[in-house]
């Protein structure tokens, strides 16, 4: 491996791995805010305690997730100086702007949410968390408008002195057709991963092994799990819809991309869509294949007898209109992560639809048929579904893209900063993934012992449940216990 490539690999360790919990911390923002509503519009206890969990499920992921984005910033110094040097006029206000939100708005209005609980009116309490869901949805928006001018760039002129692209218009680069559809697929994602986590946690505490019939919490569990639920299927649903959409703009803007997706090397008309195949290295045609007759060319312009362009006819194009060189990108990569993408997105949705049917109507979900044995053994693994169909949408997005950084516009090879060395580029890739591994580590304990506590327990636990002295018993036994109109402030 050169310094390009391993440039690449360690760029993608450190996104792949800030954008675990990017989504996580969308949801959960959102997730908090509707249940600290609903508590205050109903007065239900087991919306209180709810809040209070995903409240601090959120405060974890946000701290983790605004690091490692720091350091996915510092990426563009330390490896492609030579890309934000042409890139930076265009991608510079949307940093800007996503670093204001993410530091001064979001984190401030976290912080005053989490030590307000005691402190602010309810109104304005409730307000804080609000603006923290509707400032991670701005974020969200800011910044993916810069990554949609890497895969269609607008509002842009190249200055010829300097060689360097130039902002013409904020408002129409976020506005890029690819954003606006790639924004909803994004949330939905975002939906997708942090209800499958709320259904893993709630599920395992009402219906998994560490449950018992009389908990005294049973009943928030249940809720939470059917939220969750909620939440991964609508979620599943919006993704199913909003990436038909996306597939369409990436064919009209990047026909290379969708050919690579399929492995389709010859333009048809009426194109299949493989559901697997398999092929011999080099060879243009799988010797196996699954196919779904006309549906590709449904997916790629909405039309059954539509032709789809194939990767022989495009590279002549691209050739011809970019200059010599190799334009397909890595086949295989992008033939499976598409596929890979879907099945774990649909997977998670089927096992939140199962839980819902199964627990309607006040019915528990239990292994007394094979169903629901499957369905608990597998709801550890829910929360990573989603996950690794965020990560593989991303790896198939920018992979395909290849060899391009700016699709039409700039070159992979192009960007990495001038004097880096292979050395030099591994040992910070070998760095970057221990720190990473050892925040793994911890942000997986932390969500665990959260998931462990009693809600309804006034005060903190230890692991084994056994309960532990709260700041106010601490520090002044003679404060009273606040009712619902002052609750207590949150501990971990």
């Amino acid at each position: 491996m050169g310094t390009v490539d391993i440039s690449r690999l360690q760029f993608a360790v450190v996104t792949v791995y800030h954008y675990f919990f990017v989504p996580l911390s969308i949801a959960l923002a959102a997730a908090t805010a509707g249940l600290q509503t609903a508590w205050l519009l109903t007065g239900k206890q087991a919306y209180r305690d709810l809040t209070m969990l995903v409240g601090k499920l959120l405060m974890v992921t946000f701290a983790v997730g605004v690091v490692t984005g720091l350091v996915q910033e510092f990426q563009f110094g330390l490896s492609w100086s030579a890309f934000a040097r042409f890139y930076g006029d265009v991608f510079g206000p949307t940093l800007a702007i996503e670093g204001m939100l993410a530091f001064f708005l979001e984190a401030t209005f976290l912080g005053l949410w989490f030590f307000g609980w005691d402190r602010l009116p309810q109104k304005v309490h409730l307000a804080t968390i609000w603006i923290v869901a509707v400032g991670t949805t701005i974020s969200a928006f800011v910044i993916l408008a810069a990554n949609s001018f890497m895969q269609n760039p607008v509002a842009y002129t190249v200055d010829p002195e300097t060689g360097r692209a130039e902002l013409s218009s904020f408002r129409d680069l976020l506005l890029n057709e690819v954003n606006l559809a790639a924004f909803p697929h994004t949330m939905a994602g975002a939906a997708m991963v942090g209800g499958a986590l709320l259904l893993a946690i709630g599920a395992w505490r009402a219906w998994g092994h560490s449950a018992t019939p009389a908990h005294r919490d049973r009943d928030a569990w249940r809720l939470l799990a059917r939220l969750g639920a909620w939440i991964t299927l609508i979620g599943g649903a919006a993704v199913a819809v909003t990436g038909d959409v996306l597939g369409k703009v990436i064919t009209s803007v990047q026909p290379m991309k969708m050919a690579a997706a399929e492995a389709l090397y010859t333009t048809q008309t009426g194109a299949p869509f493989s559901i697997f195949a398999l092929g011999s290295p080099g060879s243009p045609e799988p010797f196996f294949s699954i196919d779904i007759p006309y549906l590709l060319s449904v997916l790629a312009v909405g039309d059954p007898n539509a032709p789809v362009q194939g990767l022989a006819e495009l590279q002549s194009q691209y050739a011809e209109l970019y200059g010599p060189g190799d334009y397909i990108p890595w086949i295989p990569v992008a033939y499976w992560t598409f596929r890979l993408m879907i099945g774990f997105g649909m997977l998670a949705t089927a096992i939140a639809l199962v839980v819902l049917l199964k627990t309607r109507r006040q019915r528990e979900l239990d292994s007394s048929s094979s169903l629901g044995r499957w369905t608990l053994r597998l709801l550890p693994l829910v929360p990573v579904m989603p996950m690794a169909a965020n990560t593989l949408g991303w790896i198939f997005t920018e992979t395909a893209r290849q060899p391009w950084l700016v699709f039409g516009l700039f070159r992979t090879e192009d960007g990495v900063s001038p004097g880096l060395t292979s050395t030099e580029a591994l040992l910070s890739l070998t760095g970057f993934t221990a720190v990473y591994a050892v925040l793994a580590v911890v942000w997986v304990r932390l969500v665990g012992h959260l998931a462990r506590l009693d809600l309804s327990a006034p005060h903190d636990q230890s692991d084994d449940g056994a309960a532990q002295p709260g700041p106010a018993e601490v520090h002044d036994a003679r404060i009273p216990r606040p009712d619902r109109t002052a609750p207590p402030a949150p501990s971990y």
